[in-house]
């Protein structure tokens, strides 16, 4: 059974290794080699939880489900533009590393609230069997978006979001 918040997880310590491996590239090649597959991971990763997890959060999950979808997607708002601002400039350079930096305390802050909250609220109120679901549905939209094929990753308005998806 692949369980979808333990495939989030997985995502999740691979983010946490990018960002390490940022620390020790030493050139424009290398800074270019580990970021551009991480920033599509992220931006890839965030699509697919705005597309299988957060809609079944937000109906099942306890009373924070709403709010944390909201900060939920914000976060994912955040990320998105920091990753943007990094492709307006050099690998290496100031502006770059004050990209990477935003979209680095970004995506820590999100994946603590994410793993604290929207994750645990969602293990605690959704089925084994549903968490099976939405894992195959996972890896299906993985499968069918290789290299973020057809994807868009832009902003969505967090308030439209939950009231779309309630």
């Amino acid at each position: 059974m692949d369980d979808i918040t333990a495939l989030i997880l997985d995502d999740h310590a691979a983010f946490r290794r990018g960002f390490a491996r940022l620390d020790d590239a030493r050139d424009e090649a290398e800074l270019r080699a580990v970021w551009e597959p991480l920033a599509l991971h992220l931006d890839i990763h965030a699509e697919a939880e705005e597309a299988i997890l957060y809609p079944y959060l937000v109906r099942h999950g306890g009373d924070d489900a709403s709010e944390e979808t909201d900060d939920a997607i914000g976060d994912h708002n955040k990320i998105r533009d920091a990753i943007a601002e990094s492709k307006r400039h050099v690998p290496g350079t100031d502006g770059w590393w004050a990209a990477i930096w935003q979209a680095r305390r970004e995506n820590s802050e999100h994946l603590a609230e994410e793993e604290d909250g929207a994750l645990a609220d969602f293990r605690r109120h959704a089925s084994t069997e549903l968490r099976a679901e939405l894992g195959a549905r996972w890896l299906t939209f993985y499968g069918e978006h290789p290299g973020g094929r057809n994807l868009t990753f832009q902003d969505k308005d967090p308030k439209a979001y939950v009231e779309e998806h309630r």
